[in-house]
């Protein structure tokens, strides 16, 4: 079977399937005895890495923005870009229940790229850095022909706490919930790509969602403190990420899409798209989390954001994602999120 993928290209077996190849490949001839295996909790394929050290659970992550790919020059300042570099690998520290502490930039650069640009970059990296008191402690400069972003994020669970949040613990019976409102980056985005003009107060909040997105690092605490177990940050979409979490713990999902949070500037600047922005825009970085009933009216009384149930889990061994309207009628999307290498941009 291998023979086979290895004569594709990566459009063609697509980012999961890619990313499960090489996952296969770091495992072969591996010693699962050594030390850094046997230490290991979580490797590929969750939002970080996850490992235990004396005290705590060690976390890693990393992730990259690359020109053309995921941003233009022309709708994001070098200050934004340096700020939402950091808040995407953040969310995924929060998606694992972690506290994130250091941070390594990698950065790709022109030659003909401003000095005071590359400060702006870092001055957004250190704004976003300091609401959570992590530190740039190393990275790598080198010339390439766009501009790359690649920052890895080193955290732990806090305090003595042995306890993170995975892709893979979601049980039958067990409710969806997601913390805030989705749609506002999708929007945001639509609204700098087509130089919309939309009331001042609905603007600056959509551009705010999409340049400079919010971590949920506090409500990922929170979610472990409380007992949950199973959570994703939104990123990719909705659907698409919720899947994920589906073929890892091996389940399936029904969401009412009446239930999902829509942020009111969506709803009054889209009408009918904003739910599709909701259910597969992405970039949002709320977190999608599985629990009972009980754990999600724990997390409701302390989390500082509104948090809503908006499905269920149900057991399904083709882990698929079903969508429902009111009436519990079949619901169908126009597309699940974001993948690379197969997502049309």
């Amino acid at each position: 079977m291998r023979d086979i993928i290895l004569t594709m290209n990566v459009s063609e077996l697509g980012e999961f399937g890619l990313i499960d190849l090489l996952a296969e490949i770091a495992c072969e001839g591996q010693d699962r005895q050594a030390d850094p295996w046997r230490q290991l909790m979580v490797g590929i394929g969750d939002d970080a890495a996850a490992w235990h050290s004396d005290a705590s659970i060690e976390l890693a992550t990393v992730d990259s923005l690359i020109q053309g790919v995921h941003f233009t020059l022309d709708t994001i300042t070098w200050n934004e870009l340096g700020w939402k570099a950091l808040a995407i690998g953040l969310s995924d520290i929060a998606a694992m229940g972690g506290m994130p502490k250091y941070i390594l930039v990698s950065l790709g650069l022109p030659g003909h790229t401003e000095v005071e640009d590359v400060t702006d970059l870092y001055r957004g990296i250190m704004e976003l850095g300091q609401q959570f008191g992590v530190a740039i402690v190393g990275g790598d400069t080198s010339s390439a022909p766009l501009i790359t972003i690649n920052t890895t994020i080193l955290g732990s669970t806090s305090g003595q706490a042995k306890k993170i949040l995975t892709r893979s613990a979601a049980r039958a019976g067990h409710k969806i919930a997601v913390t805030g409102s989705l749609g506002r980056a999708a929007a945001g985005l639509e609204v700098l790509t087509k130089q919309m003009k939309l009331e001042p107060e609905a603007s600056a909040s959509l551009r705010q969602a999409f340049l400079r997105p919010n971590p949920r690092v506090t409500e990922g605490q929170i979610l472990v403190e409380q007992g949950v177990e199973a959570a994703i940050d939104i990123s990719d979409g909705l659907i698409s990420d919720l899947s994920h979490i589906c073929q890892a713990s091996k389940v399936g999902a029904r969401i009412e899409v009446d239930l999902v949070p829509i942020h009111p500037a969506v709803k009054d600047n889209f009408g009918d798209k904003s739910l599709e922005m909701a259910l597969s825009g992405g970039e949002d970085y709320e977190l999608l989390f599985i629990a009972s009933d009980e754990v999600i009216d724990r997390v409701r009384k302390v989390a500082p954001c509104p948090i809503t149930v908006i499905g269920e889990v149900v057991a399904d061994d083709m882990c698929r994602v079903t969508l429902i309207d009111r009436q519990g009628g079949p619901f169908k999307a126009a597309r699940t999120g974001w993948q690379h290498f197969t997502t049309k941009s």
